[in-house]
């Protein structure tokens, strides 16, 4: 069979929030590549690259198939805010973004049978609220933050820092799923039940 749908990433949040609007993936496959972005590479560079990076690399085993890739950045003006598994990294991310606006960058890729490449990017703007010190604690105690762009989880305890959001909600849990289905919609991509 071919022209299925395949997956390039293990992340939980994306094949839930496709899951939701009814797409399941043939094939789920985590990309192994490295993440570290380049230098002088701006936040949405980084998220477009390493979506398509990560379509390239699962697409090699899967060249009859649909193979999307996605990537998140959350990015406090140039400056990257990684995923972090340390809770003062965690800490100094909140800290930064307390009372702040920030961009959610999310890179979409899709690479068609033959190789061909499609992209989107979607850049979301989130405003949070000026967080206490016993905000913080809190959040941290909560580990949601754990392997988070940014620290932090809008679709968790998070929700509750945000005052207002500019652009695709779904793009800042880690999917913009409006973009991706306007994209495999046209692209004929066969759409698994």
């Amino acid at each position: 069979m071919t022209g299925r749908l395949i997956l390039a990433s293990a992340s939980p949040r994306r094949v839930a929030l496709l899951a939701q609007v009814g797409v399941t993936p043939a094939d789920i496959v985590a990309a192994a590549i490295d993440e570290t972005a380049e230098t002088a590479e701006l936040p949405h560079q980084v998220a477009a690259r390493l979506a398509e990076a990560k379509a390239r690399a699962v697409a090699a085993a899967f060249p009859d198939d649909f193979v999307l890739g996605a990537d998140t950045v959350v990015a406090c003006g140039r400056r990257l805010l990684d995923k972090t598994d340390d809770i003062e990294h965690a800490r100094r991310h909140l800290e930064l973004l307390s009372g702040q606006r920030h961009r959610v960058h999310g890179g979409i890729a899709v690479v068609a049978p033959g190789g061909r490449v499609h992209s989107r990017l979607v850049t979301t703007q989130v405003s949070f609220k000026r967080l206490g010190k016993a905000d913080i604690n809190a959040y941290l105690e909560s580990v949601e933050w754990r392997g988070k762009a940014g620290a932090y989880a809008i679709q968790g305890r998070a929700g509750g820092f945000v005052k207002k959001i500019n652009g695709s909600y779904s793009n800042v849990v880690g999917l913009a799923l409006y973009e991706t289905l306007s994209l495999l919609q046209g692209l004929g991509v066969k759409i698994e039940e």
